[in-house]
């Protein structure tokens, strides 16, 4: 069992997170979009907020757990909405075959592919 050392107080800190408001604002209006469209009555944080806790996870690898605590939300919620802003971003995505075809028609020999 591990507990913390007598008279500690939880520290919160800030960084700096360099986005474009373009960027930041895309993401909240797609967010926005996606909780309308099945019709979330609410959500922990706004979604412009949550689009930035996502954003420094991705960007930055920011811990979840870290992300969290700073916002008053749990490390599961965090990694739900991680997952659901992934999800949301690659559904206009083209199908891996059909790029790879694409690629090859027009005389593509290397193709570099990152992620999961």
């Amino acid at each position: 069992m591990t507990s913390s050392a007598r008279g500690t107080k939880t520290v919160v800190y800030q960084s700096s997170l360099t986005l474009s408001t373009a960027t930041l604002a895309s993401l909240g209006d797609l967010l926005r979009g996606h909780l309308k469209k099945i019709r979330s009555r609410w959500r922990k944080l706004p979604p412009g907020r949550i689009a930035a806790i996502v954003l420094a996870v991705l960007r930055h690898d920011q811990r979840l757990a870290d992300m969290a605590g700073g916002n008053n939300i749990s490390a599961t919620t965090v990694r739900r909405w991680v997952m659901e802003v992934i999800e949301l971003l690659a559904t206009p995505a083209e199908r891996l075959d059909r790029a790879l075809k694409k690629i090859t028609r027009k005389g593509g020999h290397v193709v570099l592919i990152d992620g999961p």
